[in-house]
């Protein structure tokens, strides 16, 4: 891994580092040996077959950003109002680079695992620090790349050689902001937590971060108002916590002419911000390793807690004690395991609220909307991504012991399992949005199409079982291999949601159609849940033995 391509690259800026006093050659063998592990990391997909060529998931998970990347296009090259066309395609950068910071890339930066090798060794703190803020750095970069690539030589080709020069300068300090953005709010928290509960806190944190940057998006786009086609802006002194204005005012000044002050600074700040942001946590980097030590600490012994409702439940929604024991024991899972949670908890937050945005645009344009209350469906896009993150487990490592289970029928492992993801995570949220939609709408005839789409998403839940995990025994794998996904099964997942929520439209026109469509709804789903896990028993499932 001697002559990776950004090795290679980083060489070229050897006398930056070492006028930063960073010790270059040993950065360099550090990042050589990450790069290495992290290319050595067999996909799944690749475990049955004799293909060697050691083919990173996370590469070909680029595909797909490069797919969403084709959203960009249209504000690129449509009209020249720069502002508006700028914050929004900024927007959706940093929607997906700040989620991908957070999902992907924050265990990097607050790894722990080679304090052990590395601080036995004479090596600066500032070396190391360094190795691993440019480990980040250059995997962000592939994903910003692969991003923004097909959108840049588009620009190139409509609007001319300057303004996706600045495009690709916008892109650099936006890339910088966010990673350091991350470490700064990560910096905090070390400061003022530790133990259990400081790994609880950036959990939290995390998962604001993703939910934030969603509503962010939705606060740029309205921003500006469409007066008779035409896009109009009010300045307010708010809009200076919208960083995507701050690098799209750049276009407006340079390319426009428009030298209005509040396009002056937020240019300023686009430069400045990202700047001493780097600055600052390069000042802060000897505190930020010596909190990170606070991650292997404990707050004291774990108190057990009874969950006696969750006990109710399960002797409730499962038939005999093994399927108990076993939706205890996965509950208990989802609900400790934090890089499940990590993982997961964004999704589930972008349930929450995807409903009430799209609910609120609907209502702009039509206040009597009356099946507006099924924007509920869009609480169930995160089924097939949490249904997905089942397989894996921090703790892969122990699920021999379902080979060894004396299960007379080991379907009861994926049932407990998707019984268990239900009621800790899908029925919670459901029920809130239910009630919030049941309070917003003051109309209880529409409790019946609330019920109808609790059933759908519980048999949801046991097809997006079938189409992703299918014959994977849950918490059995890596989370390195946690982007292993096939795009085009998740996106036919998504379809499929979406043609309930036609199908419940097309119901709901049908006088009292919606009572038939819910008898119709317990009979499929008794025939799903009785029939989807039948073939379990074969002996087809696969554990992760890496």
């Amino acid at each position: 891994m001697n002559n990776h391509f950004a090795l290679k690259i980083l060489d070229r800026l050897a006398s930056l580092f070492r006028l930063f006093k960073v010790d270059y050659a040993t950065m360099r063998a550090i990042l050589a040996s990450k790069l290495t592990m992290d290319q050595r990391r067999v996909p799944t997909i690749f475990q049955d077959t004799k293909q060697k060529d050691g083919n990173h998931a996370f590469y070909k998970s680029l595909l797909l950003y490069a797919f969403y990347g084709l959203i960009l296009i249209p504000f690129l090259i449509i009209g020249d109002n720069y502002l508006y066309q700028m914050s929004i395609v900024f927007g959706i950068t940093m929607f997906i680079l700040m989620t991908s910071m957070v999902a992907d890339f924050s265990s990097v930066l607050l790894d722990v695992r080679d304090k052990a090798i590395l601080h036995t060794k004479p090596i600066e703190q500032k070396t190391i620090s360094a190795a691993k803020m440019m480990h980040v750095i250059i995997y962000m970069t592939h994903l910003t790349v692969a991003f923004i690539l097909i959108p840049f030589i588009v620009a190139i080709a409509v609007k001319g050689i300057v303004f996706s020069l600045l495009f690709m300068l916008e892109i650099v300090f936006i890339t910088l902001f966010i990673i350091v953005l991350t470490a700064l709010i990560y910096i905090a928290i070390l400061r003022f937590f530790d133990g259990e509960r400081l790994k609880d806190i950036i959990n939290y944190v995390q998962i604001f971060l993703s939910v934030a940057i969603l509503v962010g998006y939705q606060i740029v786009v309205r921003s500006f108002e469409f007066v008779d086609l035409e896009i109009s802006f009010g300045w307010h002194w708010w809009h200076l916590f919208i960083p995507p204005m701050w690098f799209a005012a750049p276009f407006e000044l340079l390319l426009q002419g428009n030298q209005a002050s509040y396009i002056i600074l937020f240019s300023v700040i686009a430069v400045l911000v990202p700047t001493l942001s780097f600055i600052l946590y390069l000042k802060l980097i000897p505190s930020f390793e010596q909190n990170l030590q606070k991650m292997m600490q404990s707050s004291g012994p774990m108190k057990v807690r009874k969950h006696r409702l969750q006990q109710w439940i399960g002797k409730i929604i499962c038939r005999s004690a093994e399927e108990r024991a076993i939706f205890h024991f996965s509950s208990k899972l989802i609900s400790n395991e934090r890089e499940f949670k990590l993982k997961v908890y964004p999704s589930l937050g972008f349930s929450i609220v995807m409903p009430f945005i799209i609910l609120f645009n609907i209502i702009q344009t039509d206040l009597n909307a009356p099946y507006a209350f099924l924007t509920i469906y869009f609480a169930s896009l995160m089924t097939p991504n949490v249904v997905h993150m089942l397989k894996f487990s921090d703790k892969y490592r122990g699920s021999w012991i379902y080979k060894a289970l004396p299960l007379a029928d080991p379907s009861l492992l994926y049932k407990a399992t998707l019984k268990a993801f239900i009621t800790k995570l899908y029925l919670p949220i459901i029920l809130v949005l239910s009630a919030i939609f049941l309070i917003l709408f003051g109309d209880f005839s529409i409790l019946p199409d609330i019920i109808a789409m609790i059933l759908v998403g519980l048999m949801y839940v046991v097809i997006s079982y079938r189409m992703i995990n299918n014959e994977v025994y849950p918490f059995s794998q890596s989370f390195s291999f946690s982007q292993n996904t096939n795009t085009a099964i998740t996106f036919l997942t998504m379809f499929i949601i979406g043609a309930f929520a036609g199908i419940h439209f097309l119901i709901s026109k049908i006088p009292f159609g919606i009572y038939g469509y819910l008898l119709v709804l317990l009979i499929v789903n008794w025939l799903t849940w009785r029939t989807a896990f039948k073939n379990r028993s074969q002996g087809k499932e696969r554990i992760d033995e890496n």
